[in-house]
């Protein structure tokens, strides 16, 4: 099957009677990166608050938050999401969503990823599906969270690397183990020096899938034009210092509000409108 410029969808299909708003979410720091990649990239609680607020000026409508240990490393302890996240709310109130990461970056079991979002009771989680699922004695864990976050309103996010994720993302669902509303995250590309995605990217994910919420984040200089490409195929937007620290130009970009702001500003460009933290509410309260 090969995708024309015949098969991007219109304003009512893709966002019903209504103008579709594309959701521009900020990931800000990472588990890897340190000052020294980027002396603005936030780490602390109140760093994080302050690149909140710059962000939801530029026009993001959700933050996804990594934390770290004393000692700057990638962590998923509870009590620093609780202070992460109650820094960004004393500093934009309810004008973010704001998600948590479950990412393991090769430390954490897929029970310590549960057990991080149990914990925390965060409003979103990201979670990687080859990271909490990596045989079959992790299905039912996983599927058992899902549920509880259904319950407790916790919004999830399914992060998808390549075709061998969706497709057992698809399996998963076909046997009643993830709902098919579950919002998803393509990733375009990996951690590497060399790294450099392209909008063509995300045409074999849009192209075998037809998830309700999507979005998609890149590596390397690319980061803007394959997000945006990927709101004109319907999809939303993640930017931010976590996957790439240039701008469209090539040039460092000064602060993640700056990589948000050249997002935000091409989309309303073209006639697609911004998506405010509270549609965003809405919108994930009909996927539950």
């Amino acid at each position: 099957m090969t995708m024309s410029f015949q098969d991007i969808p219109s304003r009512d299909e893709a966002g019903s009677s209504e103008q579709r708003r594309v959701m521009v979410s900020v990931a800000p720091n990472g588990g890897r990166k340190t000052k020294a990649d980027h002396p603005a990239l936030p780490l602390s609680a109140d760093e994080l608050a302050r690149c909140a607020a710059e962000c939801r000026d530029a026009g993001a409508s959700l933050i996804h938050v990594h934390v770290r240990d004393d000692r700057g490393r990638h962590s998923l302890d509870a009590e620093a999401y609780r202070e992460a996240t109650s820094a960004i709310r004393r500093q934009v109130g309810r004008e973010l969503v704001v998600q948590i990461t479950t990412e393991s970056l090769g430390i954490y079991s897929p029970s310590e990823m549960i057990e991080t979002v149990r914990a925390v009771r965060p409003e979103a989680a990201s979670i990687a599906l080859r990271e909490i699922v990596r045989d079959e004695s992790d299905e039912r864990p996983f599927a058992r969270l899902m549920e509880w976050m259904s319950r407790e309103g916790v919004t999830p996010q399914i992060i998808l690397y390549d075709q061998v994720d969706q497709e057992a993302l698809r399996d998963m669902r076909s046997r009643g183990l993830v709902s098919d509303q579950v919002p998803l995250l393509y990733v375009l590309g990996r951690y590497s020096a060399s790294q450099t995605s392209i909008p063509a990217d995300v045409l074999p994910f849009v192209r075998t899938d037809d998830a309700p919420h999507w979005s998609v984040c890149a590596f390397g200089q690319h980061e803007a034009a394959c997000v945006v490409a990927s709101a004109l195929l319907g999809g939303n937007a993640r930017i931010g210092f976590e996957n790439n620290l240039h701008l469209p130009t090539g040039a460092i970009a000064p602060s993640n509000a700056a990589s948000v702001s050249v997002v935000a500003k091409a989309l309303t460009s073209l006639s697609l409108p911004l998506e405010t933290a509270d549609g965003l509410r809405e919108t994930f309260s009909r996927l539950q």
